[in-house]
């Protein structure tokens, strides 16, 4: 009884001892698993956390990015100061560009075979004393093996020499072909460089369109323009195209929002937008002017018309439109006064008398203060082809009385309805004439000048003077000839409009189907200076 009682008691306490274990491994585990919770729950903090620094961080670089943009277009005028836009054309020359001859296994003969190693060794020893028939067999047929190879290997040999031949032959064609467009495109730019030193006007535009596609604008900025060169005036006049309201950033700020983990923009007043487009438009005209009289090194370029226009869509037609957004005509001299760095972009071009949208976010348009197509060469090359020299009118050949019909038929068929006043002594015709359209239109004063040299500026004074006594809200002057500094200088601010030999015969084409011509006849003399002609009274509508 007492071995079965002992035995009763050690399997209690084995049992206990199994209950023990158990607990403590049931304990054990729940420890493991709650550390194991603990470090999950550490680990998804941490990614979350890590989560909503890099949304922050990219939030911060959409503001840095956008506070950059805004920089950007805040600083076009002064970035672009410091920027030397002389170009020198002999960086354009190009060298030839051909690789160095590599003729590859061609370039490298194969060794000749060599008579050893198609001779049997000499014969040694028991071989010596017997075997001498057989080794001379040996020696014969080696020697015919030999010269069997030095035939192959001669045959290899020409052709390999044929090959490197016809690649030497075809890299100096290369070479000859690469030096002499190399050759052309050095004579075409020493042409460029004659023809810009003697002022031509080809060469005047395509050297300032190469300093134009040198600098560089913010992204979204369309990089085109043409230009036009008159060298009787040395007026240079550019259409350039301005970027659209979108390159402006609508968007004040960027900000994360955890809870929603989402980002959310801050919009920008569009006062602000509108007024920074303005800024925008101001600044790259100012730009583009400083930037040619800069490089114009020759001095070529006196004055300069900008005509800043935009590419959009009519919402009420639906149709393609250009209107004009800033016009402007300035002297170097004038500009040469401006601390650009300094300037207020707005300020300043009203300084300059230039023309602005009254509303540029709109796209309301401005007229400009000479139209590209008035003085484009392009229509006078084009006369010229179309035209028999013999059967075009030459103006400086038409008498008074011709002159004056023509240029009265000239503004009618422009729509204004013109009268014709008496004719001035110089051979020219003074004109009052009334544009019908409303706001814009009312009461015209036109004179002409049947000139070949400069008109001076005392034909501009007179024009201002008939226009105030008139009480005429515009003047135009048109020349047969050309003007000088000083008349484009008076006539800044002012309702006046001058029209040189290139305009007249422009709008004739266009609005008189009259295929002109300006040629001084032998003999030749331009009137006497206005200042040597009497003062009369100002002309009155049929007098």
């Amino acid at each position: 009884m007492a071995a079965i009682a002992q035995m009763q008691r050690e399997a209690e306490r084995a049992e206990a001892a199994r209950r023990r274990a158990d607990a403590s491994a049931q304990r054990e585990a729940a420890r493991a698993q709650a550390a194991y919770e603990r470090a999950r729950a550490a680990d998804e903090k941490e990614r979350k956390r890590l989560y909503a620094e890099s949304r922050a961080a990219e939030v911060a670089a959409m503001n840095e990015d956008l506070a950059q943009r805004l920089e950007e277009l805040d600083s076009i005028l002064v970035s672009g100061l410091l920027t030397d836009t002389r170009f020198d054309l002999d960086k354009l020359k190009d060298k030839p560009d051909v690789a160095p001859f590599n003729p590859g296994p061609a370039g490298h003969p194969e060794a000749p075979p060599r008579p050893e190693a198609f001779l049997p060794p000499p014969p040694s020893g028991l071989s010596r004393l017997v075997g001498g028939a057989r080794h001379e067999e040996q020696v014969r047929q080696g020697q015919a093996n030999y010269q069997r190879a030095c035939a192959e290997h001669a045959q290899r040999e020409q052709a390999r020499q044929a090959t490197l031949g016809r690649l030497q032959r075809e890299h100096a064609r290369r070479t000859a072909e690469a030096e002499e467009r190399t050759r052309r495109q050095h004579a075409e730019i020493e042409t460029l460089k004659r023809e810009l030193a003697a002022g031509r006007p080809d060469a005047v535009v395509a050297y300032l369109d190469l300093v134009s596609n040198t600098v560089f604008y913010p992204d979204g900025f369309p990089a085109q323009w043409r230009m036009a060169y008159v060298p009787e005036s040395a007026q240079l006049v550019v259409e350039y195209e301005l970027p659209g309201i979108d390159v402006v950033p609508t968007v004040k700020a960027h900000r994360y929002v955890k809870t929603s983990d989402s980002v959310t923009e801050t919009k920008r007043p569009a006062t602000q937008i509108k007024a920074q487009y303005t800024s925008v438009v101001s600044q790259v005209a100012l730009r583009v002017v400083r930037d040619l009289f800069e490089s114009d090194a020759a001095g070529h370029v006196s004055t300069i018309v900008f005509n800043g226009m935009v590419s959009t869509v009519d919402a009420a037609t639906g149709r393609p439109v250009r209107p004009c957004l800033l016009t402007l005509r300035t002297t170097k001299e004038t500009f040469a006064e401006l601390d650009l760095a300094r300037v207020d972009p707005a300020a300043c071009l009203k300084h300059l008398g230039a023309g602005v949208s009254r509303n540029t976010a709109e796209l309301a348009p401005v007229r400009p203060v000479l139209e590209f197509s008035m003085v484009d060469p392009r229509f006078v090359e084009e006369t010229d082809i179309l035209g028999d020299l013999d059967e075009r009118p030459n103006l400086l050949e038409m008498t008074p009385t011709e002159f004056e019909g023509l240029i009265q038929n000239l503004f009618t068929r422009m729509g204004l309805e013109s009268r014709q006043t008496r004719p001035s002594r110089d051979g020219g015709v003074d004109c009052v004439a009334y544009d019908p359209r409303p706001i814009m239109g009312g009461k015209v004063v036109i004179q002409a000048k049947r000139y070949r040299n400069t008109v001076g500026v005392s034909a501009v004074r007179d024009l201002y003077g008939t226009l105030q006594n008139e009480g005429a809200s515009k003047g135009i002057l048109v020349t047969t000839s050309g003007y000088g500094q000083a008349s484009f200088d008076f006539a800044k601010n002012k309702p006046i409009e001058l029209l040189d030999g290139a305009n007249l015969l422009y709008l004739l084409q266009e609005h008189a189907g009259v295929n002109a011509r300006i040629e001084a006849p032998d003999g030749w003399r331009d009137p006497a200076p206005d200042s040597a002609v009497p003062d009369r009274a100002a002309p009155t509508a049929g007098g």
